[in-house]
């Protein structure tokens, strides 16, 4: 599509004209958004698309999306620059050494037949400018062959996508199951803030609807369905 404002942004004018269910794809982006409305850079060279469908599961299947989309891009990375120790962080932040190497932003709308997803992906595959506001990393930096084409690794997180989603579709447990095979810091110390409030205890678990499960430190466990994570370096 050459350079738009967001190929989400996009998404939800397709919506509102009617549509049918597509990838929408984007050179450069001029308006890109990340969760909480965070700015995503986005120079060329680099994947920025939106997948956008309707889903006759409603939101008991949509809330499962953004783990379903972090796992699809663990694929992609696993697939172009293979040994990659990938991490995803509650809930679909990609990761590799603490440093992001996609952005994943899955909106909704809608109601019964009509109620729709787009899910933007983001994917570095250059390495990211240095005015980024957190750390962060590409393929071409974790062992892509160098001159693999962006159509490339964009059939690949296509066909990713597309398993995952499936996936989803069937159920949490495999979901969960491979999620929690791949998450950062299972197991140790984190913090969560949700708005003013922080809970700091120990990742325990992924709930079955998603939420995540912290053992705080009086021994009683909590489930926290929104909020940002810092991870304790150990």
């Amino acid at each position: 599509m050459g350079i738009i404002d967001s190929t989400n942004t996009e998404a939800k004018r397709r919506v509102a004209t009617g549509f049918h269910d597509q990838w929408i794809v984007a050179d450069q982006q001029t308006a890109g958004r990340g969760r909480q409305d965070r700015e995503w850079i986005s120079p060329a060279g680099n994947i920025y698309a939106t997948a956008l469908f309707r889903e006759p599961g409603g939101l008991p299947i949509a809330l499962r999306l953004p783990f379903a989309a972090a796992l699809a891009v663990t694929d992609v990375v696993l697939e172009h620059a293979p040994g990659t120790d990938v991490r995803v962080k509650w809930p679909n932040d990609v990761r590799i050494d603490r440093r992001k190497v996609s952005g994943i932003l899955v909106e909704t709308g809608g109601g019964g037949p009509d109620f729709w997803v787009a899910a933007g992906i983001g994917v570095n595959l250059l390495p990211p400018p240095e005015k980024v506001t957190q750390p962060a990393t590409s393929l071409l930096d974790l062992g892509m062959r160098p001159g693999t084409p962006v159509d490339a690794v964009l059939s690949s997180l296509r066909h990713a996508f597309a398993r995952r989603i499936t996936q989803s579709r069937e159920g949490f447990r495999g979901t969960r199951k491979d999620w929690l095979e791949r998450a950062e810091a299972l197991g140790q110390v984190v913090q969560v803030r949700t708005g003013e409030t922080i809970a700091e205890g120990i990742f325990e678990d992924l709930e079955d609807d998603g939420a995540l499960l912290l053992r705080l430190p009086d021994g009683t466990r909590r489930s926290i369905r929104a909020g940002e994570v810092d991870i304790r370096r150990s």
